[in-house]
C-alpha cells in the first residue's frame, strides 16, 4: 500500500495540494501524503462512512481523496451506496482523483462481497474514470512478500510506469510469478476460506475476552469484516486515560486518539486478530479488559470523594 500511495503522491499531486483525509484515518497513509508536502482536508467519518458534502465544502477543488470505504480505518464502518455515489459526483466534477484502499476486503464474515468504488466508477465527460484501486497480500499471505498492485484508469498507466521505473526498477518477478500460479490454481481462494473462518473465530475470541473483562467499561463494536474492532472508553476519562490503561496492560496497537487529525471524541482501542494464536490474543484482549475496568474503577471512586 504505501509504495502504491507514494507512485500516487508523485504523479498526482504538487506540494501544497489539497487532499481529503478520512477524520479518524490510517496513520500510514497520512504521513505519506504528509511527505509530498500536501495539505490534509480532514473530513469526518460517520455510520455512513466518508461524509463528501463535508468533503466539499471544506476543499471543493482538493485534487485527491484518500478513502477506505470497505472497512474504513480505524472505525470499521462501511461506507453507504449514497455516499459511494457522492464521492465520486464530487470526483467527476473537480477533475480530482479518489484513491481506493480496499485493505481486508478478501475477510469478509457476513452478507454478500461488497461493490468496490473502482467497480462503480465509469468515464465521466473527459472519458475516464477517477478511482485508483489500491491492496496487498500482506494481511492475505504474509507481510513479508512485499507485493502489492495498483489498478489505474487508463490514461494514467503510462505516467505511473514511468514513475515506478525511477523508483524501482526491478520488481520481484520470481515471487510475483509463484504468486500468479498460486493464485490461478485455486489454492489462493482455498486459503482465503479457511483464513476467514480463522479470523472470524479470532475475532469473537478478542470481543468476547475483552468484553468481559472490562465489565462495562469498554464498548466493544464487533465488524462484519477485516481484520480489527474497536474498543471505545467511556467519553468522560482524562485525555491520557487510554495510553495509561495500554501502557498498565502491556499490549500494543492504535489508540483511537492517535488515529485522528483533529482531536476530540471518546478515545479508545483498534485491536487485532491476526498474526497471533488465539491463545495468546485471549489473554491480551483479557489483559486489557482488566485494565481497563481497574482505571474506570479508580476514576469513578476518585470523583465520588
Amino acid at each position: 500500500m504505501q509504495q502504491a500511495l507514494r507512485l500516487c503522491t508523485e504523479v498526482l499531486l504538487q506540494p501544497g495540494d489539497q487532499a481529503w483525509m478520512e477524520d479518524p484515518g490510517y496513520p500510514a497513509a497520512r504521513r505519506i501524503l504528509q511527505s509530498r508536502g500536501t495539505t490534509l482536508i480532514p473530513v469526518p467519518v460517520d455510520a455512513a462512512g466518508l461524509d463528501a458534502a463535508a468533503g466539499r465544502a471544506l476543499a471543493p477543488a482538493a485534487r485527491l481523496a484518500y478513502v477506505t470505504p470497505s472497512h474504513q480505518f480505524p472505525t470499521g464502518v462501511t461506507m453507504s451506496m449514497a455516499r459511494r455515489i457522492a464521492l465520486l459526483d464530487w470526483a467527476h466534477e473537480a477533475g480530482a482523483w479518489v484513491v481506493e484502499d480496499d485493505y481486508d476486503s478478501e475477510f469478509r464474515f457476513a452478507g454478500p462481497p461488497l461493490t468496490a468504488l473502482a467497480g462503480i466508477d465509469g468515464p465521466g465527460l473527459d472519458g475516464q474514470g477517477r478511482v485508483i484501486y489500491i491492496g496487498t497480500f500482506s494481511k492475505t499471505l504474509f507481510p513479508g512478500l512485499r507485493i502489492g498492485y495498483v489498478v489505474l484508469p487508463p490514461a494514467l498507466v503510462t505516467p505511473f510506469a514511468a514513475a515506478r521505473a525511477v523508483m524501482d526498477r526491478f520488481p520481484p518477478s520470481l515471487l510475483e510469478g509463484a504468486l500468479a500460479e498460486l493464485m490461478t490454481s485455486g489454492a489462493f481462494a482455498a486459503h482465503l476460506r479457511r483464513m476467514r473462518s480463522r479470523y472470524r473465530t479470532a475475532r469473537d475470541l478478542v470481543a468476547e475476552a475483552v468484553t468481559r473483562a472490562a465489565k462495562g467499561c469498554l464498548t466493544v463494536t464487533v465488524p462484519d469484516q477485516g481484520l480489527h474492532l474497536v474498543a471505545t472508553l467511556p467519553a468522560d476519562l482524562p485525555p491520557t486515560a487510554a495510553s495509561d490503561i495500554r501502557a498498565a496492560a502491556g499490549t500494543e496497537g492504535w489508540l483511537l486518539s492517535e488515529t485522528r487529525l483533529i482531536p476530540g471524541g471518546a478515545d479508545g482501542f483498534v485491536l487485532g486478530y491476526s498474526g497471533h494464536s488465539p491463545a495468546a490474543l485471549k489473554q491480551a484482549a483479557a489483559r486489557l479488559g482488566a485494565a481497563a475496568e481497574a482505571y474506570c474503577r479508580r476514576h469513578a471512586a476518585a470523583l465520588v470523594k
